[in-house]
């Protein structure tokens, strides 16, 4: 591997801070930063400079185009590259960008999913620069991150959602933290550290699988003989494709100025992991989208592809984005460090209360914000979380909340030291809490880790339900705090009433067991193992109330995404049960008619040889495998005729539904026989690489 300075080229393709300051005259910086870090309004008669000195910027990068990037309602990013090209006189171009077209682009918006808020003939849409969010330079162009919405104003993206809910928290916590006096902060933001598993396999069984190639994921296979029952993949040393991968990874993501910290073997076969930095949410955002689209993209350059499916394997883990969410000042206070003495510590334990609240009362936005066709694949098993929201804060905390909630003396726990019995190994001091995998909402010192969100998804959503559910809090607990007449003494009630309330979310066990379910229900907790059970409640009152409350999402906004989310689980189960039609018809069937019938021929000439021989064990071999064969066919006639009606049904959230139900099931069903058939067929007859193939063989 090539030596990387890390300094030098770390941001190196980004217009960020630095190259502003170096290329912007010192006001239009300090109007833009201003802009940047205290959330205001831009000025717009600074856009022209910003815009010329970004695009000789971008060209010395070797930039000849532009593009407003944006995140349309599809799951993943969008962008139309325009070159700086202006035609001039005697044949002639010139390089222009105004700052116009910095600020506003005009995309068409028909094509983009719109829930119905946009018809099909009305195209125009917008795209509107966020300053927040550094531009930088990708593939000859310059990238600009945008928000999208229609012509009628409505929010078509995941982004514009997620900076109200910044603007929200940000000035709802912004009133908490003046009541306890500090005056120096100007903005309370939240900040995302997203953690990224997935699965690299090589590009030959990639291409192999029609089920991969056009789902992401396995719709058959068999368990290989060994997954991860040894443990020995879990943090292993890396494949030396794999390692040099991840070198390069990492040095396209610094470019970008994605802080790319951590890499290591996760849990399964062919399993990997990325952590980044923690940072601002809509960068952290951004950040993560570039992420997932640089490692499918530089995988196949060392013969492998990249899968972000949060289940591409049956009976092994799969992967999850761990979203960890922190809440802090302009100024660099981290508000939920509970500090030495959190029993002392009344801001921080304020700050708890009010998200413990947050996460009560919105636990079915939260889940909803984790739900897809591929979680529903994923939640409940192999150290991902189960369906139900519940929240873990570890022992000492849940010392103190429950001697708060009970009103007893909370007796802080003496943190020891650990001696590892050898004097050249130091003791260490061990941490407060332990840690709970099985818990979907976790405390683990200094930040929350929402655990459920899939490895494939945009995190946007999530942490615009996490700060417009916490800005709620914040804005209920103000309202009854700016009136106080003793404020020490109502914020204790305060947080003690809180507490009380919401008791109910928080749980420390084994987020797995039969028990805490049938304790869930008891609690009055939402359960919806599914994604259509979760989408139904998307635009539920209470919700319409809240996104509403700080203009995050209007009520014909949330509708349109309710409507969105269930015709993409409706294509996605559509596109998973035609690609099972088509192997089944196409290469399980074919290929296994064939060894019947080689095998019926080698034990006709057996016979013919041996006269007299039983040959009872292949008589019954051969036997097994025309039953297994016979419930093949029938299992592919019943999902085909469930897939037909299926298609048929108008509604989108009858055939979500009919989806999950009916079609789902026949799937399992079909793939139960097929997979029967894998485990007897000699080897050289199977049509597509097997599990042991792919996790084991492919890239080692």
């Amino acid at each position: 591997m090539n030596k990387v300075n890390v300094p030098e080229i770390f941001g190196s393709l980004v217009f960020g801070e630095e190259v502003m300051k170096e290329r912007l005259p010192h006001d239009v910086y300090l109007s833009l930063m201003n802009t940047i870090e205290a959330g205001t309004e831009i000025d717009p008669t600074i856009a022209d400079i910003v815009a010329d000195a970004m695009k000789n910027w971008a060209i010395e990068l070797g930039a000849t185009h532009f593009t407003h990037w944006f995140q349309p309602l599809t799951g993943v990013t969008a962008e139309k590259h325009d070159a700086f090209l202006t035609p001039a006189p005697h044949g002639k171009a010139i390089m222009e960008f105004s700052g116009k077209v910095l600020i506003k682009g005009e995309p068409d918006a028909s094509s983009f999913p719109s829930g119905g808020l946009r018809a099909t003939f009305e195209a125009r849409g917008y795209t509107a620069w966020d300053p927040a969010s550094f531009a930088f330079v990708k593939d000859g162009s310059l990238y600009i991150p945008t928000a999208f919405c229609s012509y009628t104003g409505e929010a078509l993206d995941t982004k514009t959602p997620l900076l109200r809910s910044m603007d929200a928290i940000g000035k709802e916590g912004l009133r908490i933290v003046r009541l306890f006096g500090d005056k120096d902060a100007r903005r309370v933001n939240t900040t995302v550290g997203a953690e990224q598993e997935y699965f690299l396999i090589s590009d030959e069984d990639f291409k192999a699988r029609r089920d991969i190639f056009y789902c992401g994921r396995t719709l058959f296979g068999a368990p290989a003989v060994k997954g991860q029952e040894l443990d020995d993949h879990y943090f292993g040393t890396l494949p030396t494709r794999v390692g040099e991968y991840m070198h390069e990874l990492d040095v396209e993501l610094w470019k970008l100025g994605i802080s790319a910290k951590t890499k290591h073997n996760e849990s399964a076969p062919a399993q990997h992991e990325l952590a980044p930095v923690y940072e601002t949410t809509n960068i952290a955002t951004d950040h993560n989208l570039l992420t997932m689209e640089c490692m499918k993209r530089l995988a196949p350059k060392y013969g492998m592809a990249c899968l972000l499916a949060e289940k591409p394997f049956r009976g092994i883990n799969g992967s999850g984005k761990h979203n960890n969410w922190s809440l802090g000042t302009d100024t660099g206070k981290n508000l939920l460090k509970p500090g030495k003495t959190p029993k002392d510590n009344k801001p921080f334990l304020l700050m708890l209360a009010a998200v413990i609240k947050a996460v009560d009362d919105y636990q079915d936005l939260l889940r909803i914000s984790a739900a897809t066709a591929g979680n529903d694949c994923r939640l409940g098993g192999h150290e991902a979380p189960p369906a139900i929201i519940s929240m873990f804060l570890g022992d000492e905390l849940d010392t103190l909340v429950n001697s708060i909630v009970t009103g007893t003396e909370f007796r802080e726990a003496d943190r020891k030291y650990m001696s590892f019995g050898s004097p050249t190994v130091p003791a260490i001091r061990r941490d407060n809490t332990d840690r709970n995998r099985t818990s979907p909402f976790a405390f683990t010192g200094n930040k929350f880790e929402f655990r459920m969100v899939g490895s494939s998804q945009n995190i946007s959503l999530a942490n615009t339900v996490l700060n417009t559910a916490v800005a709620k809090s914040f804005s209920d607990f103000a309202d009854v705090l700016e009136k106080a007449e003793n404020f020490d003494e109502a914020v204790d009630k305060l947080i003690a009433d809180t507490l009380r309330a919401h008791n109910r979310i928080l749980f420390s066990g084994n987020s797995y067991s039969e028990e805490w379910e049938k304790e869930a229900k008891r609690r009055g907790l939402s359960n919806f193992k599914t994604a259509p059970e979760a989408y139904a409640h998307f635009d539920d009152e209470k919700n319409v109330m809240l996104f509403e409350k700080f203009g995050v999402m209007s009520r014909v906004e949330l509708k349109s995404r309710r409507e969105i989310y269930f015709a993409n689980y409706r294509k996605i189960k559509n596109i998973e049960a035609k690609t099972m039609l088509e192997m089944a018809s196409r290469d399980y069937i074919p290929a296994v008619t064939r060894y019947i019938g080689d095998l019926s021929l080698s034990l006709k000439n057996t016979a013919s040889v041996l006269p007299g021989v039983a040959l009872n064990p292949e008589k019954a071999h051969l036997e097994k495998l025309c039953a297994l064969l016979s419930e093949v066919y029938s299992a592919k006639d019943e999902l085909e005729a469930l897939e037909n009606r299926a298609i048929g049904i108008e509604n989108t959230e009858e055939a979500a539904f009919f989806y999950c139900k009916e079609v789902a099931a026949a799937m399992d069903r079909l793939r139960e026989a097929v997979d029967s058939l894998e485990v007897i067929t000699a080897r050289e007859y199977w049509p597509v690489p097997t599990y042991g193939d792919m996790t084991y063989g492919g890239i080692l």
